[in-house]
């Protein structure tokens, strides 16, 4: 195998193969490009985003700066990526509809050898990550690889999440943890209460 067939599939690999290079330059130069654009050019930012991204939903917000590696990220329709997320996704990073993530936000796919001398070599693996639908991840929230975080749950400010999180759940702190289920009393708007006019 290749050592981009290895980092597909998850496998150890070098990562300062030189095979990498191209590929990280084009999402530096699509950032970078992403980055400068005034916030009134929306149809050309959405057209960089679909451009770059492999899956891109309908009415996505990315509110620059952003830093990604690759540009292998799907997002679903309407969802809201804030000011200065960071992804390093040399695995698959997948981000549901109708997610907030907030400011400040690092989706990490990618994990180096925990002994200096097979670090220093370069070794490496990439696990994807996976956000479902209607998650919330507060501000200033990490990633870490191969978690997968369940529909609809919220994320506390300033976790760092190691492992996955199911549905329906608030959860926070460090190391992540789930603190209680999301339930129909924490609901804003029930049945019968007069909402917003803007939300009629």
């Amino acid at each position: 195998m290749t050592d981009l067939e290895k980092m597909t599939a998850g496998e150890l690999y070098w990562g300062f193969n030189p095979v990498f290079v191209p590929a990280l330059e084009r999402g530096q130069d699509y950032c970078h490009r992403y980055n400068l654009l005034p916030p009134s050019e929306k149809a050309a930012r959405n057209n960089l985003l679909k451009e770059f991204f492999k899956k891109l939903g309908n009415q996505v917000i990315v509110n620059p700066p952003m830093h990604i590696d690759l540009g292998n990220l799907e997002v679903g329709d309407h969802t809201i990526i804030n000011f200065n997320f960071v992804a390093l996704d040399e695995a698959l990073v997948s981000i549901g509809e109708h997610c907030f993530i907030g400011p400040n936000c690092s989706i990490y796919t990618v994990t180096h050898s925990l002994c200096y001398q097979d670090r220093d070599l370069g070794l490496m693996t990439a696990l994807p990550v996976s956000i479902e639908d209607h998650c919330w991840l507060c501000g200033n929230v990490t990633v870490l690889p191969g978690v997968t975080i369940g529909k609809g749950s919220v994320i506390g400010a300033g976790s760092l999440v190691t492992k996955d999180i199911p549905a329906g759940v608030l959860a926070y702190g460090n190391p992540c943890r789930v603190i209680r289920p999301i339930t129909e009393n924490d609901r804003e708007f029930l049945e019968g209460i007069n909402k917003p006019t803007e939300l009629v």
